[in-house]
């Protein structure tokens, strides 16, 4: 099931340090108090206040529960870097609809088409679309859909999808056989194009 429209993004970002901490302690059978415990004492995030450590860490927590599957948690824990970023891509994908929608709609089609060019453009399209279709989207400010558009950005870059933030070409991207072969177990066929995944 993928999650609702949330303007969250705008604070909870690709968070990929704080996620790989969070699933390495779920995997070692800590519970959710326990692993909040453990991040607040030790300040594994390294974030100014415990109320935004609290916030990430639940946001983490959310993103790994839309995933939905133990193996995908047990890869974002343990798998090679570049394996464990795509996943925490489809958590966010999974977890937030906006990530989703930009993802299969938009990244997902320039490489069904093999048009790999990435604009600020692209960013605005999408969202002038969804803000059209969807109240939720339409009552966020504009500085929060420009937070979004850079979180979006910044996350394609994470996963090599981009070179930096100011590149305007789309890298052919590989999807880990260790997501693609989830994925289908999970019956998720539509995410695998935002994984240039077309077979």
């Amino acid at each position: 099931m993928i999650g609702d429209y949330k303007g969250s993004l705008t604070r909870e970002q690709f968070l990929f340090y704080e996620i790989r901490t969070t699933a390495s302690m779920l995997t070692q059978g800590m519970t959710h108090e326990e692993i909040l415990k453990e991040i607040k004492e030790n300040n594994l995030f390294q974030f100014p206040t415990e109320r935004t450590i609290t916030l990430i860490a639940n946001a983490c927590f959310r993103r790994i529960d839309a995933l939905e599957s133990k193996t995908l948690v047990d890869y974002l824990a343990n798998a090679p870097v570049n394996v464990a970023k795509q996943v925490n891509l489809y958590a966010m994908m999974k977890y937030n609809r906006v990530v989703w929608d930009f993802m299969t709609l938009v990244i997902g089609e320039k490489f069904r088409t093999q048009e790999l060019s990435f604009s600020r453009k692209d960013l605005n399209v999408f969202f002038f679309i969804l803000r059209e279709e969807n109240e939720t989207v339409s009552s966020w400010s504009d500085a929060t859909v420009n937070k979004i558009k850079q979180v979006l950005t910044k996350s394609l870059v994470e996963c090599n999808y981009l070179d930096n933030i100011k590149s305007t070409q789309l890298n052919p991207v590989s999807i880990a056989p260790e997501l693609e072969d989830e994925i289908r177990f999970n019956n998720d066929i539509s995410a695998l194009p935002a994984f240039n995944c077309f077979r």
